[in-house]
């Protein structure tokens, strides 16, 4: 049951759309990187490093992290997850996203060695099926209606709207997307920290009539206050996501009361076992917790849905389907299906590499 052999290996992915843009920068690609481990019978587990850098780290950072680490884990028991997590906690400061990519290589190995599904290892499944959310880039305000209407056409009923903290602007794409798609599709905005709250509070009464369902880190990350000033002041879903960037941050904001709801990822939190922590303080809290976006190939999106299937209530659309636009992607599909993504039964987390060259012969 040791572990044999561990291997760095590049994932580089270019954007359908090169103009992908946020608040805080443009994604023209992903330069991320996969950790691969191998035990003495053949099995192997995958794990995913995200990396833009003005979200995670940048590629050679992750990089970097994992090939000082991925030493440590040869000879170890593919079982010991938690006892080898504690070690590199303890062994390299920060760098969630390379920690995330180890843990989650761990749990699918594990997983493929018992042949069961991830969620096992979490606890089980109490879904088959988890609702998604899309993303809509910053554009012209016709352009952002023209993606909304496709998008709801292909079964989405839930989309977010990047904003950029220009409010006028902000408002008419906000309409725009609202009277292209309807009423019947539910619509969440992301102004990822370019609004300050008193400014928020005076641009709510402009977005209401359109029919906000949430907002999400509208503040600056370190502006707790803000979070809870909103929280209380509109009649609106209020979601934390750079401001819960570790346990102890989501534990502030539960225990403070400063959000309703906290948006978790994986690469964020530095893995499986860390974001399992964060959503039982979530839950014992009684704020909701969603899956949000973290740009990666269908591997982490795998690994984000088996994740997504042991919570006990979504009340809000998850965010797993964004690796439908980028290129390159070296993993086994994970189709969606009419809004939907269905829960793969396979072991580990559902996907694999496609090429076996790539991947080093089946199994991977």
């Amino acid at each position: 049951m040791k572990i044999t052999a561990a291997e760095v290996r590049p994932c580089v992915q270019g954007l359908a759309d090169p103009e992908w843009k946020f608040a805080r920068a443009q994604v023209p690609r992903l330069e991320g990187a996969v950790l691969c481990l191998e035990d003495e019978d053949g099995h192997r587990g995958l794990g995913y490093a995200h990396a833009i850098p003005a979200i995670s780290t940048h590629g050679a950072g992750a990089r970097a992290a994992l090939d000082f680490l991925a030493p440590r884990l040869v000879g170890r028991r593919a079982d010991d997850i938690a006892s080898v997590m504690e070690e590199v906690d303890a062994t390299l400061a920060f760098n969630p996203t390379a920690k995330a990519a180890i843990d989650m290589a761990l749990h699918d190995l594990l997983a493929r060695r018992l042949g069961v599904p991830v969620h096992v290892l979490l606890g089980g499944r109490l879904r088959d099926r988890v609702p998604l959310s899309r993303i809509l880039p910053i554009k012209s305000p016709e352009d952002m209606a023209a993606l909304a209407r496709r998008l709801a056409a292909e079964g989405y009923r839930q989309l977010k709207l990047k904003l950029a903290g220009d409010t006028g602007t902000d408002i008419r794409r906000i309409a725009a997307v609202r009277a292209a798609v309807g009423d019947g599709v539910a619509l969440t905005l992301d102004p990822n920290q370019s609004y300050h709250a008193k400014q928020l509070i005076g641009a709510f009464a402009r977005m209401e009539p359109y029919g906000i369902a949430l907002i999400e880190q509208p503040v600056p990350a370190a502006d707790v206050a803000g979070l809870a000033l909103l929280t209380r002041a509109l009649p609106v879903a209020i979601e934390a996501d750079e401001s819960a960037q570790t346990v102890r941050d989501v534990f502030r904001l539960v225990s403070e009361r400063a959000v309703d709801v906290i948006n978790l990822k994986i690469t964020n939190l530095g893995g499986l076992r860390h974001f399992m922590e964060a959503v039982r303080i979530c839950e014992a809290g009684q704020v909701g917790c969603r899956v949000g976006a973290a740009f990666g190939p269908a591997l982490l999106q795998g690994m984000a849905l088996q994740a997504a299937s042991v919570l006990k209530a979504l009340p809000y659309a998850c965010e797993l389907s964004e690796h439908l636009h980028l290129q390159d992607d070296p993993f086994t599909a994970l189709p969606v299906r009419d809004g939907h993504l269905d829960l793969p039964d396979a072991p580990g987390c559902g996907v694999a590499y496609r090429d076996r060259d790539v991947a080093g012969g089946p199994g991977a």
